[in-house]
């Protein structure tokens, strides 16, 4: 049987210039395969659908450090993947913690709730769709930082009561939360400057309490007769707030740039972005399109065997290993989409993924980040029919980080170029 720490291994990439490349040639390998992690930290990597449905329903895996890593005693507390893997609130929590954490925020994230923000998602995206228009002729925006960003930054502040004063700086704190790339100095900055952020947060919010996520967190929640702890508050903010804006700008400048790259898709979207009829595909077709073939999310550590679990072919996870779940790949594994697994195609019959996880850990914003990717879309499109690529002939760069996947920038032109 293999052993995580027997074998050789490839390291994964932090920069992520190839991050499906690199999903494809591991899942080949195995159903999880040994991966070196920035710092020399090993873990097993699983890219095949089945394999991630199977782990991340099982309670036999864990996301708590403390009780079921008993490597982190070796890893530093400026770990480039720290901020994330070293959280002590609900992503990493197991159990009854976790369901504890889970039912205080789930609520403010079910679809009914959801549906109520339509009409202030609707406003943003109107004002920011607007600004676009108003573009001089011929001259590219990059639409990530002009619509995706603000859109997806101002729906989740506002949800979370998160004062004007401090958006633009907590969204550039929470750029840490996703940084592969950094070294230790970079670490320890970037984790004191989210960490002060999220301070502000809860002290403004203590002296000014709203109908708002971030002030239920703050009062006991039904059945708990004390306050959830000071560090799980924290880093429970620092990650609901961070994952519920970058999957979403992820998502809609993914899927604006797969139907400006193929555009032929465009002209089969019905009216208001229904189905068209025979042959028409609706902007939920492109939405489930792009999570499937360009997930928002690349990998996500960690998680870790309480105890031995066999996979078969030969691969054995020990307790207390590590694994770290490659989501977007779950989407172009050809055993679930034999048919051009790589390729966008939103007329696909069965659009398939696990782009917002599975099991107990599964997304609780996956109702928001659609509604904001169809608001976006639409409304989008709907007022410049014409929008098109500043770089045709080029793609755009990845985010440098193996833990989100996306376009660093999408540069397109928002009105045609003027004609002589």
């Amino acid at each position: 049987m293999s052993s995580l720490f027997a074998l050789g291994c490839p390291v994964l990439d932090p920069s992520a210039r190839a991050a499906h490349e690199e999903a494809d040639a591991l899942r080949v390998q195995g159903p999880a395969v040994p991966v070196e992690l920035p710092g020399g930290v090993r873990a097993w990597s699983v890219t095949r659908h089945a394999v991630i449905k199977a782990l991340t329903s099982d309670r036999r895996v864990s996301r708590d450090f403390r009780q079921h890593w008993p490597g982190r005693a070796d890893v530093p507390d400026d770990w480039p993947l720290a901020v994330l893997t070293l959280q002590k609130g609900i992503f990493n929590a197991y159990g009854p913690a976790h369901r504890r954490l889970r039912r205080t925020i789930a609520p403010w994230f079910s679809p009914q709730r959801v549906e109520e923000l339509r009409p202030q998602v609707q406003s943003a995206a109107d004002r920011l769709i607007a600004d676009l228009a108003a573009t001089a002729p011929g001259e590219p925006v990059d639409l990530r930082h002009a619509l995706s960003l603000p859109l997806a930054m101002r729906v989740i502040c506002d949800l979370f009561g998160v004062p004007a004063f401090l958006r633009e700086p907590l969204g550039a704190a929470m750029d840490a939360l996703v940084a592969t790339t950094a070294d230790t100095e970079q670490v320890r900055a970037r984790q004191g400057e989210l960490q002060f952020r999220i301070g502000q947060l809860l002290q403004y919010k203590t002296a000014h309490p709203g109908t708002d996520l971030t002030s239920d967190l703050l009062a006991p929640s039904a059945g708990d007769t004390e306050p959830i702890p000071a560090r799980e508050l924290r880093d429970t903010l620092s990650f609901v707030l961070g994952a519920g804006y970058e999957t979403s700008v992820n998502l809609i400048t993914g899927a604006v740039h797969a139907m400006l790259a193929q555009p032929q898709y465009l002209a089969r979207i019905g009216r208001g972005g229904g189905s068209g009829g025979s042959g028409g595909i609706g902007w939920d077709d492109v939405i489930e399109e792009t999570l499937r073939h360009d997930g928002p999310v690349m990998h996500m550590p960690l998680r870790y065997a309480v105890e031995d679990i066999d996979l078969g072919e030969g691969i054995v996870i020990r307790r207390g290993e590590p694994i770290i779940i490659a989501f977007a790949a779950a989407g172009r594994d050809p055993d679930l989409h034999p048919d051009r697994p790589g390729v966008f195609d939103p007329t696909r019959a069965d659009k398939g993924h696990l782009a917002f996880g599975h099991g107990p850990h599964f997304c609780v914003g996956a109702h928001l980040a659609r509604l904001e990717a169809r608001i976006a879309l639409a409304t989008l499109f709907d007022c410049l029919p014409d929008l098109a690529l500043a770089h045709r002939d080029q793609s755009p760069p990845p985010i440098p980080s193996f833990l989100v996947n996306g376009p660093a920038h999408l540069h397109v032109i928002p009105v045609p170029l003027a004609r002589g």
